[in-house]
C-alpha cells in the first residue's frame, strides 16, 4: 500500500526498528551533520531529532539512507524488483507497438488500467499542507542545517521546488538546494539544464516575477521523483503516482497557480524576481568538495502553510556514502530497463557510490561487432543527464558489475591505452571543479572488452582462469570433510 505521507513512512520504518529517536537537544549548526555522517557511514537507521535548538519542529534525516529503505520508500521489496515491474511494462508497451491488434491489446490492457489511472494526479480541496496558515513565520522558525564548517550559511537540503511554465501551464517539481540568507530570503540553486531554470528564463524574458512554492516533507515517492532524470516536460507528480501505484494528491498553492504535494509537512510560498541575483555558496556538496560560490536567483518568502504537527525533512551530502547515494541507486536501477530497451546490448549498468552520481558509470555489454563498446559510450553520453558522466567503463557481459574488484581487474589487464581510451569533449555538471572551463570539459571512455583482429588485435585473446565445473561441484559436496 502507498504511504499516506512522510509521517506514515516514518511509522513504517520505526515499526521495522529502522528509526532512532534522539530526545536530547541538538544544534542544527554542524552537530546534526556530524551525528548523521557517522550513522550514514555505518549504514545506520533514520534519525528523528525531537528537540532541535531554536526551533519547535522535530527534524528527520536519513529516512532513505539504505538500499533497503529506499526500496521500501517506493513500496518494493527491492530496487531490482521495482525495476522488473518497469521492465515488464516497457516490454508490454513495446510489444503492442510492434504488432498492434485491437482484439489482443484491449484484454491485455485491462489489468494495467489501475496503473494507468495512478498516473493522473488527484486534486485535493482541503490539503493537509494547509492545516495552518502562518503569515508571520519565516525561515528562522525552521531547523535549517548548516552542514559543513565552510558553508556559506544554512541550507534547505531536501526541498521540492514547485514551479509553473507561464506559457503552457506545465508544472515541475525539482530538488534544488536553497541557502537561507535571512528570515525571508534564500538562494535558488537552479542549474541550466533543469526545468525550473527553463521556466525562470521565460519569466525573465516577460519581465515578470516568478511564483514559486517549496514543499518540505512528502510521501517519499514524491521526494525521490523530484530528483529523477525524467524527460523534459513530464511532471514528477505523474511519475510519483506510478511509483506509489496510487494517484499523487496535489493542491494549488494559496498564493498562486503552482501545484504542490497536498500531503507536505510545510509549503513555503513566495516568488523569485528575475532581475535579482545574490552570491550563493560555498556549499559542502555531494562530490565531497565545497562547490564554489556563484550568483543565483533569490527566493522571497511570503507565507508558510503547514500541518498542525509537522516534521522538518533534511539530508546531508558529502563524501560517500550518504543518503543521496541510495536515491541515485534507485535511479540507476529504475531507469536501466529503458536504457536496455534503447540499447539491447546492455546487460547491466552500475554507478559506483564513489562516482557521486555522474562521475563514473560501469556497463557490461553483449559484444557482437567491433567498436560496439564505443557505440554504447556515445549512446550513454547522449542520454539526458548522462552527458555529464566523466568516466564510462565498458566490460564484457560475464562480468558481475557488483564486484568492483573484478571490474578493476578486467580494466587493468584488458586495455591498450592508445587503442582503448576514448576522449570526448562535451558538457559537464556545474559542480565539476576539475575541468578548465565551467560546465564544459573532456570525458573519458575505457573499452575493457575483449578484442579481436577486426579491432587491430591480431594476437590470440586469452581466456580468463576458471575451474572445471565438475571439480567445483565435488569440492562443494566435500567441503565439510576438509575441515576448513
Amino acid at each position: 500500500m502507498p504511504y499516506k505521507d512522510l509521517q506514515d513512512f516514518m511509522a513504517a520504518i520505526e515499526k521495522r526498528g529502522e528509526l532512532k529517536r534522539i530526545t536530547v537537544e541538538v544544534d542544527a549548526e554542524l552537530e546534526i551533520t556530524e551525528i548523521a555522517d557517522r550513522v550514514m557511514r555505518g549504514n545506520g537507521p533514520a534519525l528523528l531529532f525531537e528537540k532541535v535548538k531554536g526551533s519547535p519542529y522535530p527534524l528527520l534525516i536519513n529516512a532513505m539512507g539504505t538500499e533497503e529503505r529506499m526500496a521500501l520508500a517506493l513500496g518494493a521489496k527491492s530496487l531490482d524488483a521495482k525495476a522488473k515491474e518497469i521492465e515488464d511494462l516497457i516490454g508490454w508497451a513495446w510489444g503492442q507497438l510492434r504488432g498492434f491488434s485491437l482484439l489482443k491489446a484491449v484484454p491485455e490492457a485491462l489489468p494495467k488500467l489501475p496503473m494507468a489511472l495512478s498516473l493522473l494526479p488527484k486534486h485535493v480541496a482541503r490539503p493537509k499542507c494547509r492545516e495552518v496558515i502562518d503569515e508571520k513565520a519565516g525561515f528562522d522558525s525552521l531547523p535549517v542545517l548548516k552542514c559543513w564548517p565552510a558553508d556559506g550559511g544554512r541550507f534547505l537540503t531536501l526541498p521540492v521546488v514547485c514551479t509553473r511554465d507561464p506559457e503552457t501551464g506545465a508544472q515541475n517539481w525539482g530538488m534544488y538546494r536553497m541557502q537561507v540568507y535571512d528570515d525571508r530570503t534564500a538562494g535558488m540553486h537552479w542549474h541550466l539544464h533543469k526545468d525550473g531554470a527553463h521556466f525562470f528564463q521565460k519569466y525573465r524574458e516577460r519581465g515578470e516575477r516568478m511564483p514559486v512554492a517549496v514543499a518540505l516533507g512528502s510521501d517519499p515517492a514524491v521526494t525521490y521523483s523530484s530528483t529523477a532524470p525524467l524527460p523534459e516536460g513530464l511532471w514528477e507528480a505523474v511519475f510519483a503516482g506510478y511509483l506509489r501505484g496510487k494517484p499523487c494528491e496535489v493542491a494549488k498553492a494559496s498564493l498562486s497557480e503552482v501545484e504542490v504535494p497536498a500531503d507536505a509537512e510545510f509549503i513555503l510560498e513566495g516568488y523569485v524576481d528575475p532581475a535579482e541575483t545574490r552570491l550563493e555558496g560555498p556549499f559542502g556538496d555531494h562530490t565531497g568538495f565545497y562547490s564554489l560560490p556563484d550568483q543565483y536567483p533569490v527566493f522571497h518568502l511570503e507565507r508558510i502553510t503547514r500541518r498542525k504537527h509537522p516534521v522538518y525533512p533534511a539530508t546531508i551530502v558529502g563524501i560517500p556514502p550518504k543518503e543521496d547515494c541510495w536515491m541515485a541507486k534507485a535511479t540507476e536501477r529504475l531507469f536501466l530497463p529503458l536504457l536496455k530497451q534503447l540499447a539491447p546490448e546492455i546487460v547491466d549498468l552500475r554507478m559506483p557510490l564513489e562516482g557521486v552520481f555522474h562521475n563514473c558509470v560501469v556497463v557490461s555489454i553483449r559484444k557482437r561487432f567491433p567498436g560496439q563498446a564505443r557505440k554504447v559510450m556515445n549512446f550513454l553520453w547522449g542520454m539526458g543527464q548522462m552527458m555529464y558522466t566523466k568516466l564510462i567503463v565498458v566490460v564484457d557481459e560475464e562480468v558481475d558489475l557488483r564486484d568492483l574488484s573484478t571490474v578493476a581487474w578486467r580494466v587493468f589487464n584488458n586495455i591498450d591505452a592508445k587503442r582503448d581510451l576514448v576522449l570526448s569533449d562535451g558538457p559537464l555538471d556545474a559542480l565539476d571543479h576539475s575541468s578548465p572551463l565551467p560546465r564544459y570539459g573532456t570525458r573519458l571512455g575505457v573499452d575493457a572488452t575483449r578484442k579481436g583482429p577486426e579491432e587491430g588485435h591480431t594476437r590470440e585473446w586469452p581466456e580468463p582462469l576458471a575451474m572445471d565445473e565438475r571439480v567445483r561441484r565435488l569440492v562443494d559436496k566435500r567441503w565439510a570433510e576438509y575441515g576448513l
